[in-house]
């Protein structure tokens, strides 16, 4: 089983402060988001908050090893797109379903979250569908205190989805994963169950988790740009994700503004703040 990277209080503290950087640009991105905006407006927002906290992208360049570098300092996709789309000159319009996935880099410690937002007026499906995958996200962040196993969290996720009045296409080539002083790192997160062994939870670990339904199935096509993932029916879809730190009287959500409190509840357990 592949090592996970364990963090001391000192370090939590720092990914902390990128969290925070990572909220702060998700809040102004997801206000800009309206009719008329271009998701290149969205990610230059996003570029100026990193500027101001003097803190790197963790996603501008990324993937250069492989041959496409990431152009934007966040994946902004619109409805039918699911995960890694490149911020351009798209104009947002009355009803369109906006993920917004944002990373940033402080002293060489990680933060990464996504939020979904409709612009304008909303469909009760979409809005349904936002609302779900928000729920799933706090169900497995419940999931990932000490003791527990990242299947645990995976149960969490899949339980809570199973569990709603509609169903919905959970993806499954895209997961959560650990966090520190990568951005990717072990242990891969998964939105759904599978029995199998995995890493038990300890306090120091990170991991980001993040949630991926679709109106549709879990069917996905990734377009010529080597990015943009889209869903194979056309379906809209809602990414929510946070970087959740275990320790040891509960769990820390880094990149919630009140640190998952309000989430949380009695497993609300944050490092000095």
């Amino acid at each position: 089983m592949v090592a996970i990277e364990v963090k001391s209080v000192d370090e939590l503290r720092l990914m902390r402060r990128a969290g925070l950087v990572v909220a702060e640009g998700l809040r102004a991105m997801c206000a800009a988001a309206v009719k008329g905006a271009t998701t290149g407006d969205l990610d230059a927002i996003g570029r100026e908050v990193l500027a101001r906290a003097g803190a790197r992208s963790s996603f501008l360049g990324y993937g250069a090893e492989y041959g496409a570098p990431f152009p934007a300092v966040a994946c902004i996709s619109v409805n039918e797109e699911l995960v890694h789309g490149i911020p351009g000159e798209r104009r947002l319009v009355d009803g369109d379903v906006v993920s917004i996935d944002f990373g940033a880099i402080v002293q060489g410690w990680h933060g990464d979250a996504a939020r979904t937002v409709i612009v304008g007026p909303a469909d009760p499906l979409d809005e349904a569908l936002v609302d779900a995958t928000r729920g799933a996200f706090w169900s497995g962040a419940r999931a990932a205190v000490e003791g527990n196993r990242v299947s645990d969290v995976s149960k969490a996720i899949e339980g809570y989805v199973k569990g709603l009045p509609r169903r919905y296409g959970t993806l499954r080539e895209y997961t959560g994963h650990g966090i520190g002083t990568e951005m990717h790192m072990a242990p891969d997160v998964p939105n759904w169950y599978r029995p199998r062994p995995t890493p038990r939870l300890r306090p120091g670990m990170a991991i980001a988790i993040e949630p991926m339904l679709t109106l549709g199935t879990h069917q996905t096509l990734e377009l010529d740009d080597e990015w943009t993932v889209v869903s194979r029916d056309g379906a809209r879809g809602s990414h929510w994700e946070n970087t959740v730190a275990v320790t040891s009287g509960g769990a820390w959500v880094l990149t919630e503004p009140d640190g998952g409190a309000s989430g949380l509840g009695d497993l609300f357990a944050p490092l000095a703040d």
